[in-house]
């Protein structure tokens, strides 16, 4: 009896660290969770979110489990959370309704499908796919991520999203990685990345295949780096579109580097309306790759997406912007457009080693060419096409 005792009491301490290791893990199959791809799993996601926020374990988790796909509507993951980092493991596969008509949103629309708020410290992560089925209505932004700091996305494939893939709205230290995005190049305004209201965003090893932008940096974002990023079909890397509708807007301090674009309608472009203010500026494109873009570089000061559109004299300022080692091939002719403003006209524009030519095409055989308006600042080194347009500052 002796010995039993002791051996019993190690036996209980086993178990209470077994379960102790286990405690921090929330998962959605437990929380009433189906993932039959039929059942509403809606309510076994938001319960174990609950429970993973509420907890003061030092990193608890909401598991969604592998080779489960689960069918879900609208979800509102709010903060602030008891733990200082908050993590989600997602290797399963979640799906939106294919119907637009039996989403379940809430007073604020079907604008977000999984939307966190006011949660620091959140690590979204894993093997697993988001699917948003957005065929016949494309609208909702499937993942969204709103006043937060300190949050890291990475490893997640993204398919057929209603709209924007991935927003980032009013939130700081973001580190995105490793994300797979597709959607079909004809699919209205699905972004891949939307950047809103940001500060210290760094975005690295992505593919993007959409209909719309790849990434899409808008006003109040600064502070960004993006390198190592694969996009086409899409609408290149944008800065805007700003200053619609007459409002103030600014993008400054913007790093975008090692990005191949293949197919893309734009590669790095800057878009603004006329009748705008504020600035965007502090911009460096750098080791880019064309293949086959419409329009490699440009920058658009006129942009009006419209049939009607009224001339107006001010404009956002673009202004410190550098084009560094920039090479591959044009769809179209003009490799290079610079339309600017001729009240604000664009300033201190930068080029060095730019080496784009037109794509071969058997009937029409042409060099490429660039087209200014505007456009005040320098170019050295290997130039193709020639710039002579660009004005000397």
């Amino acid at each position: 009896m002796a010995i039993f005792q002791p051996f019993c009491i190690v036996l209980i301490l086993s178990s209470c660290v077994l379960a102790q290791s286990h405690g921090n893990v929330f998962n959605v199959l437990d929380h009433g969770a189906i993932g039959d791809q039929v059942t509403d799993d809606t309510k076994g996601f938001m319960d174990a979110w609950e429970a993973t926020c509420r907890s003061s374990s030092a990193s608890p988790t909401m598991h969604v489990p592998a080779n489960k796909t689960f069918l879900l509507n609208p979800l509102n993951f709010r903060g602030p959370c008891s733990s200082a980092n908050v993590n989600v493991e997602m290797n399963g596969k979640i799906i939106g309704l294919r119907d637009p008509s039996q989403w379940q949103c809430d007073r604020s629309g079907c604008d977000k499908w999984i939307h966190f708020k006011h949660v620091d410290g959140l690590f979204v992560h894993g093997s697993g796919t988001i699917d948003g089925q957005g065929e016949k209505w494309w609208h909702p932004s499937a993942l969204a991520i709103t006043d937060s700091n300190n949050v890291r996305i990475s490893g997640l494939s993204f398919r057929n999203n209603p709209h924007v893939h991935v927003v980032l709205d009013s939130s700081t230290s973001v580190y995105i990685s490793n994300l797979s995005i597709e959607a079909p190049g004809n699919s209205p305004n699905t972004d891949g990345i939307n950047i809103r209201g940001c500060k210290n965003v760094f975005i690295s090893n992505c593919r993007i295949k959409t209909g719309d932008d790849c990434i899409s940096i808008v006003e109040g974002s600064s502070y960004l780096n993006i390198n190592n990023i694969t996009c086409g079909p899409g609408h290149g890397i944008s800065i805007g579109s700003l200053g619609k509708s007459g409002s103030s807007a600014t993008v400054e301090y913007v790093h975008v580097s090692d990005v191949v674009f293949s197919g893309a309608t734009n590669g790095v472009r800057i878009k603004t309306w006329q009748g705008g203010s504020g600035h965007a500026r502090h911009i460096i494109f750098e080791r880019i790759r064309s293949r086959q873009s419409d329009n490699p570089i440009i920058i658009d000061q006129f942009y009006c997406p419209y049939q009607h559109c009224t001339t107006q004299a001010s404009a956002v300022h673009v202004t410190n912007v550098t084009y560094s080692q920039i090479w591959g091939t044009s769809r179209r002719k003009t490799a290079v457009n610079f339309a600017c403003s001729e009240t604000v006209p664009c300033t201190d524009i930068f080029m060095d080693n730019i080496n784009i030519n037109a794509a071969p095409h058997r009937r029409h055989p042409s060099k490429a060419m660039s087209s200014c308006q505007n456009a005040h600042g320098v170019a050295r080194g290997k130039m193709v096409p020639d710039v002579p347009c660009l004005v000397r500052s």
